[in-house]
């Protein structure tokens, strides 16, 4: 599987149950030159990705989905090695709980309403640090 190469656009998964979230999400990570594959499912994420043959650079994933949670969806992208991405996970649920859960493995949280400059700043942080890393 390819992934995006060194300078291009980062490739972005969305998972989220809701259409116009999907929509609106990957419009504007489209306007910042990203790459983007929409799912309402892991399921649907992995067949997308396997269609095109590709890995993803960052998975943003909304925490209550029609079926399960994204966490859920996120442990079945990484169960078969198709991602390692860095993971940010948006919730407009504030619970303590919720919140002990995502950063226990290892992922950005970010609530609803989201805010199109702290998703960016986010996702620059967390691929940077990764290519960092890589090098």
């Amino acid at each position: 599987m390819k992934t995006s190469p060194a300078g291009s656009a980062k490739l972005v998964v969305v998972i989220d149950d809701d259409p116009l979230v999907l929509e609106a999400t990957a419009g504007l990570l489209n306007s910042w030159g990203c790459q983007v594959v929409t799912a309402r499912s892991a399921d649907e994420a992995m067949r997308r990705l396997d269609d095109r043959r590709l890995r993803p650079d960052i998975i943003l994933a909304d925490y209550h989905l029609d079926d399960g949670t994204g966490l859920e969806a996120i442990s079945a992208l990484r169960m078969d090695g198709r991602s390692q991405a860095p993971v940010i996970v948006i919730t407009a649920d504030h619970s303590a709980e919720v919140q002990r859960e995502i950063r226990m493995l290892g992922y950005a949280l970010l609530r609803k309403p989201l805010k199109a400059a702290a998703l960016r700043a986010l996702m620059y942080q967390l691929t940077w640090q990764r290519a960092v890393a890589a090098e």
